[in-house]
């Protein structure tokens, strides 16, 4: 341990270790402090993410793969069921493995971590400037002096509202997620199944992502502003019984997930957002390991530049802002729009555009017909379903 880098990153998942990893490939000498125990441990995700995304950042090991899907049904309330026609497929990660070794990437440029680090506020200079952090490791108080922090810390993310970010999320743009990874069900392990309808999860879908044959993490999100009614476990209780009554519940875990608008500040003085925190999941979906890849990557790299060009001010930093502007930013905020309209159907709404969609010929119904078809009352957004399903 230094008692100065150039970089502190807090949080090692998919994006803190991606921004270490770019920034240690530059020759900054980084530290990540993660407040579990393990890297990759517990894994509050469905795991589930695309062919294309991933390989576009990673060579997938056959390791972080638990499964590989071809195929995808949408089911609307009433049990109707549409495969969608795609081209490509997607991956079942096994996270813990798969964030990991991310760590280890970042450990082999030359980034330092340490687990068991409980981050509680930010280090500043004589003239209130951000110049670290303070953190407790096994209950010893400690810290740390770095040019430049950046928050890789989750949703709930603490340091950027010390930094002066607001990362505060309104109810309907903040999904409470549960998830049992279960045993003894029967599965096609070539579909990743999806179920829309208000009785099983209000403002958001129930998931079933198969591990194998027999093992799936099935999960749903709901809006958080239905979630005073009822908590979303006992909506997940309830669909398991219903749908798999023999199965075997191994884990469960739990989390909120953002599907928030685009967040346009993640910088000030010689600090930076990404990931969860920064509100770079995908709104419409949730997802987020891709997005997190690329942020981090995005980070990793201005965070670098600035060092080497001995300017750190946030004027400097809203490079970041720039570039994912640019990479994921606009995409973002049709993805916004687009959750918007989804969520406001009905599940009549829902079953007519099933129904609809099932007379087509196979190939032809994609997500782009299906979104089509759901918001044709709505024509100004054909513009951001075609932009965002073709991106």
């Amino acid at each position: 341990m230094r008692s100065r880098y150039d970089i502190v990153v807090v949080g090692g998942g998919p994006a803190g270790s991606s921004a270490a990893r770019s920034a240690a490939m530059r020759g900054k000498s980084v530290l990540i402090l993660e407040k579990d125990r393990d890297i990759g441990i517990p894994v509050r995700c469905a795991e589930a993410v695309g062919e294309i995304g991933l390989k576009r950042f990673l060579d997938p090991k056959p390791e972080w793969i638990s499964n590989k899907v071809n195929f995808a049904r949408l089911i609307a309330p009433d049990g109707t069921a549409v495969e969608v026609s795609h081209h490509v497929g997607g991956y079942i990660l096994n996270r813990k493995v798969f964030d990991f070794d991310l760590a280890q990437m970042a450990a082999q440029h030359g980034a330092n971590i340490m687990t068991k680090t409980h981050v509680y506020d930010l280090k500043r200079d004589a003239d209130g400037k951000i110049n670290g952090v303070k953190y407790l490791y096994l209950g010893k108080p400690c810290e740390v002096e770095s040019r430049i922090v950046i928050a890789a810390d989750g949703v709930e993310s603490r340091l950027s509202r010390l930094a002066g970010i607001d990362t505060v999320l309104r109810l309907q743009d903040i999904e409470t997620c549960v998830q049992m990874t279960v045993a003894n069900v029967r599965l096609d392990r070539q579909y990743c199944d999806f179920y829309f309808s208000s009785r099983l999860a209000p403002g958001g879908y129930v998931w079933v992502f198969p591990k194998n044959d027999h093992l799936a993490n099935i999960g749903l999100g709901i809006s958080g502003e239905h979630n005073a009614p009822r908590a979303a476990i006992d909506y997940l209780k309830e669909f398991i019984q219903s749908h798999y009554p023999d199965a075997s519940i191994l884990t469960t875990v739990a989390g909120g997930v953002p599907c928030a608008p685009y967040m346009d500040r993640m910088v000030t003085d010689h600090f930076m957002v990404v990931g969860d925190a920064a509100h770079q999941a995908n709104p419409m979906t949730g997802g987020g390991i891709v997005l997190a890849i690329w942020a981090g990557q995005i980070c990793g790299e201005v965070a670098a530049d600035a060092i080497d060009g001995n300017d750190t001010s946030q004027k400097r930093l809203r490079q970041y802002e720039k570039l994912w502007y640019d990479a994921g930013g606009k995409v973002h905020i049709r993805s916004y729009r687009l959750k918007e309209a989804v969520y406001r159907l009905t599940d009549d709404e829902l079953n007519r555009t099933a129904h609809k969609i099932n007379k087509l010929a196979p190939e032809n119904r994609t997500l782009v017909s299906i979104f089509k078809t759901a918001l044709l009352h709505n024509p100004k957004l054909i513009s951001d379903i075609i932009k965002v399903f073709l991106s």
